[in-house]
């Protein structure tokens, strides 16, 4: 198995942070090894990095601009989310509430499903909400790693 480039990495999780500490792991022995790696650093992620990583995701239900791996795999996770007035007004709110994009993961989700999670997630404390962002950027950033290593095999 050849082991991601940083930059490939940065398309699963864009903070540097985290691609930084999965390649100052290498080499790893093998997959498992390298997602073990990839799921220690997502865990270890300050909130700037997470910040940063977040700065990276279209809001969901807005088409990812660009022809980027990163772009093509937002596409695909999103393909259940259409701009419903609801889901724009989830959007709306989440944003006024918490001052970021709403991040979930989408993957096998309805459009239904993701704005029950936001109105849910609109009665959470900041810090509860910080916890659930950093979680569901782990899952969409190990989702990818995923998806990157099949194509490397």
């Amino acid at each position: 198995m050849r082991e991601p480039t940083e930059q490939e990495l940065l398309a699963c999780c864009a903070t540097p942070a985290w691609a930084g500490a999965i390649a100052a792991g290498r080499p790893c022995p093998d997959r498992a090894a390298l997602e073990t790696a990839a799921a220690t650093a997502a865990d270890a992620l300050s909130w700037d990095d997470v910040a940063q990583a977040l700065a990276a995701h279209p809001r969901i239900g807005d088409p990812p601009k660009g022809d980027s791996q990163e772009a093509a795999w937002s596409r695909r996770e999103q393909q259940q989310a259409r701009k419903s007035p609801e889901l724009i007004e989830a959007n709306r709110a989440y944003e006024q509430r918490f001052g970021r994009v709403f991040l979930i993961f989408a993957s096998g989700r309805t459009e239904d499903e993701i704005v029950a999670a936001a109105n849910e997630r609109l009665g959470h404390d900041e810090a509860t909400e910080r916890r659930v962002t950093q979680g569901e950027l782990k899952k969409i950033a190990m989702l990818r790693l995923g998806r990157l290593l099949d194509a490397l095999e």
